[in-house]
């Protein structure tokens, strides 16, 4: 959630700020109810100290054993009053909460201005580009795989954009969750947790995906959903507690089952296992100061980069524009992977800061070096997604008999096998 007292300084320049979003922001709306809330607190108050006034006067009659019935009919009256008044306030402050809750996070000054992914701004490329002396396959299409790719009998279970992986590629998979895992918790000094994969309608509140992205999600019932990731549950975790300057950041990370309905993107990259309702991410999340957020920032990015770097992937780091910006988030960088079979880059991570816009609506806090109480910032980022690094192992180690090499990192995952074949 945005600040809302920085709406009511300066409006016009947060309304600027988000249209290079692509958010139109009503700020007459805004100031309407700004005028309403106030008259009615205003009102409120008078009441208030009326009541205060001839709650004396009720005192000193009675001290004088005098009548104070016209006096406590004037407080009932105004009890009245004050209770009516109370309800528009509270009816206010939820049209003011409505109003705030769809209200993406302001861009980042620093974040390239933007009105369309062309306008994205690639940052570097990193690692070699495989080159084949074969046409190379898309990873559906490869030999060694076909078998153990199971996508009708996984559509037979469940329907489409769902997968069953059977097999060394099955143990491919788990491989390279573990390797993830044990990467980030034993070389980045992330902790690890596991996690439930069904959460509360409050949690998916505080980290951003509702209200707005209630379609793209799994309802299990009245307020309760599946995790679209565990950032959710990640950045939520912690937010009871109250921890001191010197306690942060924390690094956090899990590999979990992640839902996602992506309503409105079928026909979509639907062959093969790029786009699925059901899979696999590792996250990463920090929860830092405002004063460190951006270095830290950079520092997910290089955590994430590290995983592509050790299994040799061939990836670019792009800085997304002002308009390509998620809802929470107030600049992202995305690593995209090279994927020889399709002959295109693929996002296979997001390194988001969403400063204090998630903090703010979970009040997560913490205390200062002074004993101030600030809100904290928070980031996230894939370490990676499973389903796709699967694909860029599939796609860049394919050899021209149709069998995959393990990289190097991930062989004593796979038992030391040397080739799926």
């Amino acid at each position: 959630m945005i600040d809302k007292n920085f709406l009511k300084k300066d409006s016009i320049n947060a309304s600027n700020r988000l249209k290079l979003k692509g958010f139109n922001l009503d700020v007459k709306k805004f100031d309407n109810i700004e005028i309403k809330r106030k008259k009615v607190q205003l009102d409120l108050q008078s009441l208030q100290n009326q009541r205060n006034v001839i709650s004396k006067e009720i005192g000193i009659a009675k001290a004088n054993k005098e009548s104070s019935a016209d006096l406590l009919s004037k407080v009932e009256k105004i009890n009245t009053s004050i209770n009516e008044l109370s309800k528009t306030n509270d009816t206010i402050l939820k049209e003011q909460a409505d109003f705030l809750n769809v209200i993406p996070n302001i861009p980042c000054e620093n974040a390239p201005i933007g009105f369309s992914e062309k306008e994205n701004v690639i940052l570097e490329s990193c690692n070699t580009k495989p080159t084949f002396d074969f046409a190379p396959k898309n990873h559906f299409e490869i030999e060694s795989i076909k078998s153990s790719l199971m996508l009708k009998e996984a559509a037979n279970l469940s329907g489409s954009r769902f997968m069953v992986l059977a097999n060394n590629l099955a143990r491919l998979h788990r491989s390279l969750s573990q390797f993830m895992i044990d990467f980030h918790t034993q070389k980045n000094d992330y902790t690890e947790y596991y996690l439930p994969v069904i959460v509360n309608d409050k949690s998916l509140f505080n980290t951003g995906q509702l209200p707005k992205f209630e379609n793209d999600l799994f309802k299990v019932n009245e307020n309760s959903y599946l995790i679209p990731t565990a950032e959710v549950p990640l950045t939520n975790l912690l937010s009871g507690r109250k921890y001191n300057e010197s306690e942060l950041p924390l690094k956090l990370v899990s590999n979990t089952n992640c839902f996602r309905s992506e309503a409105g993107a079928y026909g979509k990259d639907t062959s093969g296992i790029l786009r699925q309702h059901q899979f696999e991410k590792t996250e990463l999340v920090w929860i830092t100061t405002p004063k460190n957020s951006e270095l830290h920032h950079k520092k997910l990015l290089e955590d994430a980069k590290a995983i592509l770097n050790a299994l040799n992937l061939h990836y670019r780091v792009v800085d997304l524009c002002t308009s390509d910006i998620g809802f929470s988030a107030s600049r992202t960088f995305d690593l995209e992977v090279w994927l020889p079979g399709q002959d295109t880059y693929r996002e296979i991570s997001s390194c988001s800061n969403c400063k204090d816009f998630q903090s703010r609506r979970m009040n997560f806090k913490y205390k200062t070096k002074d004993n101030k109480s600030e809100l904290v910032h928070t980031l996230n980022g894939s370490g990676l997604a499973v389903g796709r690094t699967l694909i860029a192992v599939l796609e860049n180690y394919q050899q021209k008999d149709g069998s995959v090499v393990i990289p190097q990192c991930l062989k004593k995952y796979m038992g030391d096998i040397d080739v799926l074949r």
